[in-house]
Formats: C-alpha cells, structure tokens, sequence
C-alpha cells in the first residue's frame, strides 16, 4: 500500500513512540524470548512516568525533529484547478453581489452548497436512467456483431 520499507513509521512520531522504539531496541538486546505486548507497554509506561524531564528531553527532540522539506522547481508547470474550485471561482462573485448581507465565511459556504445540490441531481438523475436500462434489459451481444470465443 505505502513507498518504502513497511517497517518503518509512517507520519510523525512522538517523543513517546521513539522511548517505546528504544526499550523495545534495547529489550531485544537482552533478551531472545518473545514478551507479552501489554505487559511490556505497562512496564514502558511506567518508566516513562519516573523518568526526569531531563532524561525525555532527549526524546522530545527526537520526536520534534524537522523533516527534509522537497525540492520544489520554480519552472515547473502548476497544476490545473481542480473543477471545485472552478466552480467557486465562476459563482463566488455572484454570490457576493447578489446576498450582500452574508458574512465572509457564509459567502464561503454558498458555492459548496451548490456543488453538493448539483452533485445529488446528478446522482439522483443517473440512479434513474441506469434503473430504466436494468429494466429494458441489456442488449443481446450477438446483434452487435460480437462472437463469443469457443
């Protein structure tokens, strides 16, 4: 499903995660044998617990560490509007002159509103043209001039 190696984490971890990573790092180094997951978690939990703000401060920069920010080209082509945001770019202006009394955010929300609407009668518009073709029955291949396979 994801890039890369599955073992590793995927998002940012905590301060918390990296000491859980550690002493599971360091309870493979002293023992071979296989631990009850619950057990070891209570364990953990209860040494981060004792632990002086000193000894987490390392793992908090562990956990704040900045990530490698992409190269991006300046001459690269830009991306098209997605066609929500065409639609809301074409209606935003007539909703803001005709409803003067909106507020800024309510303006916002007008052109969704919309799109949602146009969406559903669509939707609704299809359900009912495809319930009319289930109910016609489908076409009989052999009059299209497709031969099966034998």
């Amino acid at each position: 499903m994801g890039k890369g190696d599955p073992k590793e984490p995927r998002g940012k971890m905590s301060s918390y995660a990296f000491f859980m990573q550690n002493c599971q790092e360091e309870h493979k180094k002293h023992l071979d044998a296989s631990v009850n997951f619950s057990e070891f978690s209570k364990k953990c939990s209860e040494r981060w617990k004792t632990m002086s703000a000193k000894e987490k401060g390392e793992f908090e920069d562990m956990g704040k560490g900045k990530q490698k920010k992409k190269f991006k080209d300046p001459n690269a082509p830009k991306r098209p509007p997605s066609a929500f945001f065409l639609f809301c770019s074409e209606y935003h202006p007539k909703i803001k002159g005709e409803h003067l009394s909106l507020s800024i955010g309510d303006v916002a929300k007008k052109p969704g509103e919309m799109w949602n609407i146009t969406l559903l009668q669509r939707k609704e518009k299809y359900e009912k043209d495809i319930a009319g073709y289930r109910a016609k029955g489908k076409p009989d291949a052999a009059k299209k001039g497709v031969v099966k396979a034998e």
